[in-house]
């Protein structure tokens, strides 16, 4: 007896599930139906200022920066047109910066002659000022070039919330790929498509 009975409850308990899932309320006639934009409708998502999220998929053109290097040179993004550019968002206290740095200087001693730049922009508004970041390339040996993000504003414009966050972008400045976490040789070998 109490197996049928278990048996009964197991299988009820089983339609209930099935009957949730299956049947979902809409709304009343007089109630407003909202659905999500599909992504096709989606022109551009301020979710956090200056973070135009629409522009940042894969096969967009990515948004133009121009920062300071740890040498006062002004640059562009646009500059590197024609070349393949890791551009990457870092800071001196992130553990895995910390880890991912030797790889990306070997990367770019081996290939940066294919036609390969490394931007590491280092988000400065959150890091520990201009002179820790000298002391931090130093250290490294990092020969690449290291703009300054000092205002916060690319970080945030590249949503580089969570650190290391790097964006792939071919020889027309469109981005191929974004990858959160930090990256090693192989990876950005592969990434960049260099032999």
């Amino acid at each position: 007896m109490n197996k049928n009975l278990l048996s009964f409850a197991i299988l009820a308990l089983a339609v209930v599930i099935l009957v949730v899932n299956i049947w979902k309320p809409g709304s009343t006639e007089g109630e407003k139906k909202t659905t999500a934009p599909s992504e096709e409708s989606v022109e551009t998502t301020e979710d956090i200022p200056g973070a135009k999220l629409s522009s940042l998929k894969e096969g967009a053109e990515a948004p133009e920066l121009e920062l300071k290097t740890l040498e006062g040179e002004t640059i562009k993004l646009s500059d590197y047109r024609g070349k393949r550019v890791i551009l990457n968002f870092w800071a001196t206290w992130c553990p895995p910066c910390k880890a991912e740095m030797p790889h990306m200087q070997n990367f770019y001693e081996d290939y940066h002659d294919q036609g390969v730049e490394i931007l590491a922009v280092n988000l400065t508004s959150m890091d520990k000022g201009v002179d820790e970041v000298q002391k931090f390339v130093d250290e490294y040996g990092l020969t690449f070039t290291i703009p300054l993000d000092e205002e916060g504003t690319a970080g945030t414009t590249y949503q580089a919330f969570t650190i290391p966050t790097s964006y792939i972008l071919d020889e027309n400045g469109v981005i191929t790929k974004k990858i959160v976490g930090p990256m090693d040789e192989k990876m950005m070998k592969e990434l960049t498509g260099v032999k």
